[in-house]
């Protein structure tokens, strides 16, 4: 993603730090290096200069998805067909999954991360556990289906933190279902063994993740937290997604999930803990005196009726918050972003738990934080050069002033105001068209068409 020559963008609009929290200055231009960082930021800098790259409306630091299962955008519309609860959703699910080869799955994954990049997403946390072909053989290259994802988000241009996933039960202690053979190394000794070939690349970082506390036994938690450990690397977790894994857990360990990862040292400023819907005030305390990120995926937590997680509650006790699309029923980081707002309105009939700016962050500085990319999310000298611009016309953001940037973007503008995506410098999404995916939609259909599911 390096650059060969400095380029100067301009952007008619930008929220930008300031000492008094963000705010939206105009006239801006930001000088990138070859790096592919900030090198200035020049508020109220008059009009654009030439040579300058223009960007009408408003610019943003481009947005983390902090929780990605690529092949899960394959399911939109199928699993809408019918009720059911997340169970039976699993189970169209793994009839997917069984579907791909590395072959296959590249090709998805590019649609899909360009997809990402169309909406705002500078950088994906993608948490993969799709390893071995079905039944469990295992491919030439053991990582095959890991080196397919970073491959397609360095096609679709944008970063990619590789969560690589250990995945050993069907459900504390039992063997893996047909389906699940496919996620599992054996053990978590084989999880690392094999997780250590994966390299990382300019646009690629690599972490770990425990699927579940239901997924990974209590005595092989240690082994995936240490590896996370001593690469200084992030660690992500599903937590207590579904009150079955919660009754379950406490019926096998007489504690819940979020204190048997305490007590196996899975928790931790490096860790998120995805979706942590249904806690107890235990849980909660947990997550946020260890500083633990929660991240919340509101538009898969609603589509999935796995309820309204407490989000606020672990942000006010000091848990950082981040953002996922997660199973991509829609993907659209400021529709993730407002709705943490409007669901909390609706369980507790009142309004303004949040700020457009904290909004912002979340899905900003702290998303890439959980993705182990603190130099991004932020439109400031030294910060990666990865920001993206909303459209201030449109019929969801016209009217209000520009200064009500955070507020427009949060609580107005869809994916579809996205205009522009720049990452690392290179102008990946130009007004509104991918640079490095001629035609989206059309990808889309071939890649989840050929699965023939």
């Amino acid at each position: 993603m390096s650059l060969t020559v400095p380029v100067s963008y301009w952007a008619q609009y930008a929220w930008l730090p300031h000492p008094n929290g963000p705010v939206v200055e105009q006239d801006v231009l930001i000088t990138t290096g070859p790096d592919g960082r900030i090198v200035r930021v020049e508020p109220d800098s008059g009009p654009c200069p030439s040579g300058a790259v223009r960007l009408d409306g408003l610019l943003l630091p481009g947005q983390a998805n902090a929780h990605s299962h690529a092949f899960h955008r394959a399911l939109r519309g199928h699993v809408q067909v019918g009720s059911g609860t997340f169970w039976t959703w699993r189970d169209t699910m793994y009839r997917f999954a069984g579907a791909l080869d590395p072959d296959s799955y590249l090709e998805l994954a590019t649609a899909v991360y360009a997809e990402m990049a169309l909406a705002g997403i500078s950088a994906v946390g993608e948490f993969h556990y799709l390893h071995h072909a079905p039944g469990g053989a295992r491919y030439t290259d053991p990582n095959a289906m890991g080196e397919a994802l970073i491959e397609a988000a360095a096609r679709a241009g944008i970063r990619i933190t590789l969560l690589d996933t250990c995945y050993l039960s069907s459900g504390f202690g039992a063997e893996p279902t047909h389906p699940q053979l496919r996620f599992s190394d054996g053990d978590a000794e084989a999880w690392a063994v094999r997780a250590d070939a994966l390299k990382p690349r300019e646009h690629a970082r690599i972490g770990a993740a425990i699927h579940s506390v239901r997924a990974v036994p209590a005595e092989q938690l240690g082994t995936v937290a240490h590896w996370s450990a001593m690469r200084g690397a992030p660690l992500h977790v599903h937590l207590s997604e579904q009150t079955a894994e919660n009754d379950a857990c406490l019926a096998a360990h007489g504690v819940t999930p979020t204190r048997l990862l305490a007590d196996h040292g899975a928790l931790g400023p490096r860790t998120s803990a995805v979706h942590a819907t249904h806690l107890t005030d235990e849980d909660v305390t947990l997550l946020a005196d260890s500083s633990t990120t929660v991240c919340m995926c509101p538009t898969t937590e609603r589509d999935l009726a796995d309820g309204i997680g407490p989000a606020r509650r672990l942000a006010s006790a000091g848990s950082p918050i981040s953002l996922g699309s997660d199973s991509h029923a829609i993907i659209d980081p400021w529709e993730e972003a407002r709705a943490l707002e409007l669901d909390e309105r609706l369980r507790t009939r009142t309004r303004g738990h949040w700020t457009a700016n904290a909004l912002l962050r979340a899905g900003g500085e702290d998303g890439h934080a959980s993705l182990g990319w603190p130099e991004a999310g932020r439109i400031e000298a030294g910060a990666l050069a990865d920001f993206t611009a909303i459209t201030l016309d449109s019929v969801r953001t016209a009217g209000p002033p520009p200064r009500l940037g955070a507020e427009i973007a949060v609580f107005a503008a869809s994916a579809a105001d996205v205009r522009h995506l720049v990452v690392g410098g290179r102008h990946v999404v130009r007004d509104g068209v991918h640079q490095l995916v001629a035609d989206v939609p059309g990808a889309l259909r071939s890649a989840i068409g050929a699965l023939d599911c």
